[in-house]
């Protein structure tokens, strides 16, 4: 057989489960119509979702109460490099759109083969998403990610050409929806309408987006040819400082920062830690030449608000000492070593 109908479909899809309601609706209206699901959601360092326990663990609640198996995959050192370097480059921020949907559509794609499925379902909407979801962007996913005619958008597959599942019959056109815009009036009634309840994300998130964490990744970029993937998520945490091209260091804001930063540097990295003060935590990644400490400790003062003098210890390849400072650093000089957004 030969032509665009020379790949046979079957029942079997694969569906991209962020645990937000748009992917949601997707694969509740695939399950309607008999096809055989499998979700699979990425876990990122970038979800900003306003669960705490991550997206990731929304799309398996969503999977298990759907009754259908889920695969959660890890991003790795590509997805990173990816981000780094994008073919389609970036949107607002540090927001590689293009290149982080063809990078998962890709991944499913390899997904489907190892399982025997034969399309893909997203819970995209025309136009809701200004740099992936307009439909040249969707087109370009298509092709980049070798699934051409084989992803389904159920939500708004009325505004698209017909799908190879819905032209072979395995999926009812006529009972896929015309959803476009950034309007979520007609999936809030859907959610209703099929008793989901207490979904989560509705608008979904991502941190690249955010233009204080875009500058720090942005820096992390700029500054360091390697790093591991608790760097990227630290990003997430505490203030974050430039005080050289070879040394960043990384403030508390509460207690719960404050051991974050404890846990990561201790034996690693330099860690000061207050010693006669209420005050921040702070790790120190990269270089650090002797006159730096001094500055550290003034910073960890300014932060702490004290006005005086004080003492933090410092916790450094498997020795200690204890550092005092008369003041803390004036604002002036710590603004130049704040990170430009």
């Amino acid at each position: 057989m030969s032509g665009k109908h020379a790949f046979i479909m079957n029942k079997k899809a694969v569906a991209l489960l962020s645990g937000g309601l748009d992917s949601t609706l997707a694969v509740k209206l695939m399950l309607m119509q008999g096809i055989e699901v499998t979700a699979i959601n990425f876990k990122t360092p970038f979800c900003c979702c306003n669960r705490k326990n991550g997206c990731g663990n929304e799309a398996a609640r969503i999977s298990k109460e759907f009754g259908i198996p889920a695969r959660l995959i890890y991003v790795d050192k590509e997805y990173i490099e990816m981000i780094r370097n994008p073919k389609f480059g970036y949107g607002k921020h540090m927001n590689p759109c293009l290149d982080c949907r063809i990078f998962m559509h890709k991944r499913a794609a390899a997904f489907m083969e190892e399982i025997g499925a034969t399309f893909l379902i997203t819970g995209e909407v025309l136009g809701q998403r200004p740099m992936s979801q307009r439909r040249d962007a969707m087109n370009l996913i298509d092709r980049e990610s070798g699934l051409k005619q084989r992803i389904l958008r159920p939500l708004s597959a009325g505004f698209m050409e017909p799908t190879l599942p819905e032209e072979q019959g395995i999926v009812d056109r006529s009972r896929l929806l015309s959803i476009s815009g950034r309007s979520r009036k007609v999936q809030i009634q859907l959610a209703d309408e099929f008793s989901i309840k207490d979904y989560p994300c509705p608008a979904g998130g991502c941190l690249l987006t955010d233009a204080i964490f875009a500058a720090r990744l942005r820096d992390l970029f700029l500054y360091q040819e390697t790093f591991d993937m608790e760097e990227i998520r630290l990003l997430k945490t505490g203030r974050h400082l430039r005080l050289s091209p070879e040394l960043k260091i990384i403030v508390g804001r509460d207690e719960e920062e404050n051991n974050r930063i404890e846990s990561f540097a201790k034996g690693k990295h330099p860690l000061f830690i207050p010693e006669d003060f209420n005050g921040p935590s702070c790790a120190a990644l990269g270089r650090m030449e002797h006159k730096d400490r001094e500055l550290i400790a003034r910073i960890m003062l300014k932060y702490a608000h004290a006005r005086g003098a004080g003492s933090v210890r410092l916790y450094l390849h498997e020795k200690e000492e204890v550092l005092s400072v008369s003041a803390p650093i004036a604002d002036p000089d710590l603004d130049r070593f704040r990170i430009p957004v």
